[in-house]
């Protein structure tokens, strides 16, 4: 049975997971109000900058998988720690050397501290929590956003006067929040049910949250669902392949607002602090969707809530497009937050249910499994978006992702079972 001193020292963990995927987050979060000034220190054009970015979604989700899987057999603290170093010489990197040719170097070495420390911390609740896991989940996953949006403002004023020693500045406080969590966390040997303090059947408890896989229609997911399976089993279900388009196109139409809205809005001729409201507004979406999105999934039922908010992060997306085409500034800065409100849900419900769905023994390594959607996500909405800025024009490339946000939310709706 778990003890106060288990119920208590539990939220230490999830307080370091918090601080070092916030500090990590800015790698990717601040990007927004970065882009300008360090396409002006490397003399880089949209397209190249668009690359950039891809090559940084690209590090941060190929790293995911080797941390997990020493995360699972080895525990948390090396890879945190390699995070931190990682995330530590990104930074240094890009403030020092912000020459065209060294930010793929920069951003990649960034990018995979990034998707280490995303992938470590972002499994730790569903170690220590069941009932509340989607609860706890979202809080570490809201940081890793929400710190981008306390910071947004004061960044990029800051690039903008203090190039170099603003980057220095942040890769020093992601590398201390790394090595800090790196010393604070570890994993539970048992998982435990935080509401009953009993613990919770050593294959994963099935029953939690969305009602039985016993009788689940997809009969090839009978000998997965609910035991313990590494990632080659799961990839052979046709629920993880759902899942994992899904998850695709989430990445992808978010990233493109990550990457592109400032310069979107200035295109709109949106004024220069909407369209820097509209950055900090993206982040906060991000932190307050997997929070509160994620928190009543426990109780909705994931997979019904996921779909749906895939829906209406579609409808939400073409909202924006429309607003700023109509100039209405506030309206487009609302629903960007929105877009990403509807968008973030799947950051704190996924990982559950991958737990769910095939045991927690190996989660880490089977989520960072999932998570490489994001490189198909982070070159569409990097390269790939810039490509087609060009030849349909901006609005046009912003409704094309809405559509593809608003039909893989159907589909999933259809055929996920809630």
């Amino acid at each position: 049975m778990m003890g106060g001193r288990f119920r208590s020292v539990r939220w230490w963990y999830i307080a370091a997971a918090v601080l070092a995927v916030g500090t990590a987050g800015t790698y990717q979060f601040s990007w927004p109000a970065i882009r300008g000034a360090l396409g002006a220190h490397a003399s880089a054009s949209g397209t190249e900058l668009g690359a950039v970015f891809s090559v940084l979604v690209v590090a941060e989700t190929l790293t995911a998988f080797p941390a997990g899987w020493i995360r699972d057999r080895y525990g948390p603290r090396l890879p945190f720690f390699v995070a931190a170093a990682l995330l530590f010489g990104g930074f240094v990197g890009v403030s020092f050397v912000p020459s065209l040719p060294a930010l793929y170097l920069w951003f990649a070495l960034g990018g995979a501290g990034m998707g280490i420390a995303y992938d470590v911390a972002i499994n730790t609740p569903s170690r220590w929590f069941v009932s509340r896991r989607g609860m706890a989940t979202g809080a570490v996953s809201m940081a890793f956003s929400g710190t981008s949006f306390l910071l947004i403002p004061f960044i990029k004023s800051a690039v903008e006067t203090s190039f170099s020693p603003t980057l220095f500045v942040l890769g020093v406080a992601a590398g201390i929040t790394g090595v800090i969590a790196g010393l604070v966390i570890h994993d539970s040997e048992e998982e435990w049910d935080d509401e009953s303090d009993t613990t919770a059947d050593s294959k994963g408890d099935s029953s939690k949250g969305d009602g039985s896989k016993d009788d689940d229609p997809m009969t090839a997911e009978s000998a997965v669902i609910g035991s313990n399976v590494t990632w080659r089993t799961m990839v052979r279900s046709r629920r993880f392949w759902l899942l994992y388009v899904l998850f695709a196109v989430v990445n992808g139409v978010g990233l493109v607002l990550v990457e592109k809205v400032i310069v979107y809005a200035t295109h709109l001729g949106l004024s220069v602090t909407a369209a820097t409201a509209a950055a900090s507004m993206v982040a906060l979406g991000q932190a307050t969707g997997v929070i509160v999105i994620g928190t009543a999934s426990d109780r909705l039922g994931r997979e019904r809530t996921l779909a749906g908010s895939v829906v209406c992060c579609g409808i939400a997306l073409t909202a924006l497009v429309v607003s700023g085409g109509m100039g209405l500034q506030w309206v487009f800065v609302a629903l960007a937050w929105l877009t990403m409100f509807f968008r973030a849900p799947s950051f704190s419900i996924l990982p559950g249910l991958v737990g769910e769905y095939y045991g927690e023994e190996y989660s880490s390594e089977n989520y960072a499994v999932m998570l490489t959607a994001k490189l198909w996500g982070g070159i569409y909405g990097g390269l790939v978006a810039s490509l087609l800025v060009i030849r349909i024009g901006w609005s046009p490339t912003f409704l094309l992702s809405a559509g593809l946000a608003f039909v893989a939310g159907v589909i999933a709706l259809v055929f996920l079972r809630s």
